[in-house]
């Protein structure tokens, strides 16, 4: 007589959101059925996209944008959650990470349109207001005290990392690798017992390939770079991320922050802090605030010079395939 095998079968799941796709990797006992599962995983990543999107105009973060200063607005748990995690971390970032800046990164062309002069001209003469001291919640109710225009770019697909995760473990699922994009989270180990691996991606303009890899448990990772989205001006090429200070991308970067954290919505919120900080300031900021982080930089050949930040990064990570 045959054996029937124990072994867990393996499942990759995935589905478009955000301009990008998600997936969900685990393993589960033979016979499972993940058709339930990849319905309730999309569900969950279309309700993050649906209330906090830039991009689509019926979108419970576009109403409060549009909504008068001063007025409270009834907003869902997930987008509250969302908003109190960015405000707090630019508390804490000391307004590195800013989610008012939806005025600044529509007018660089970084939303649904083009890029407009005119515009980059307001965003860069307007006082600044950060959301954290614009931005009030109570319950599940927001209002603007300052004329803002929110953007959750920077914080919702690492939200909708964390959302993958929580929809896993409520089907039963302890152990799994997901992701939106870049942003990934670790749950629990491997069936061997081991963590997972993953890479950290090379800050490199014209190809995709990793910089060095990383085992992790129970723990989220983001990078924000300067390599995969920007706008070329007078023939320098201008990331995404922007300077709260002057309402206009990062004249002067890293070329990319790695940040690990418990949350997969802090790892990419501080990744964008750390960005906007510098190696320096950044480098300070992470080890005040028990942040691991890897930050990589160009040097004046062109080469990378990397520093790290607490346990993760204290030792270089293992070296990937060129």
């Amino acid at each position: 007589m045959s054996k029937m095998s124990t072994k867990p079968a393996r499942h990759a799941l995935n589905g478009p959101t955000m301009g990008t796709r998600w997936s969900a990797l685990f393993f589960a006992p033979l016979g499972f059925d993940p058709a339930p599962l990849q319905t309730a995983l999309q569900t969950a990543v279309d309700a993050v996209d649906a209330q906090m999107s830039t991009w689509k105009p019926d979108s419970d973060l576009m109403c409060l944008n549009a909504a008068p200063v001063g007025e409270w607005r009834d907003i869902p748990p997930d987008l509250t959650r969302v908003l109190a995690l960015g405000l707090a971390i630019g508390r804490a970032s000391g307004g590195a990470f800013d989610i008012g800046m939806g005025d600044a990164v529509r007018a660089w062309g970084f939303g649904p349109g083009a890029a407009d002069p005119q515009a980059i001209r307001a965003a860069m003469q307007a006082p600044p207001h950060p959301a954290h001291e614009g931005v009030e919640l109570d319950g599940n109710r927001a209002r603007k005290t300052a004329p803002i225009t929110l953007d959750l770019n920077g914080i919702a697909k690492g939200y909708g990392v964390d959302r993958l995760s929580e929809v896993l473990r409520e089907h039963g699922i302890h152990a799994a690798l997901v992701g939106i994009d870049g942003e990934m989270r670790a749950m629990g180990l491997r069936p061997n017992g081991a963590p997972w691996t993953l890479a950290v991606e090379a800050p490199d303009h014209n190809r995709r390939a990793p910089h060095s890899i990383l085992s992790l448990h129970e723990a989220a990772v983001a990078t924000s770079g300067d390599y995969r989205l920007w706008v070329t001006v007078r023939g320098r090429k201008l990331s995404h991320t922007m300077d709260p200070a002057r309402g206009a991308p990062l004249p002067n970067s890293p070329a990319s922050v790695t940040v690990i954290a418990p949350s997969c919505a802090e790892a990419d919120a501080w990744a964008t802090a750390l960005m906007v900080l510098g190696v320096d300031a950044g480098a300070r900021l992470a080890q005040q605030t028990g942040l691991d982080a890897l930050f990589l930089s160009r040097n004046g050949t062109g080469n990378l010079q990397s520093l790290g930040v607490g346990r993760h990064f204290s030792v270089k990570p293992a070296s990937g395939c060129e």
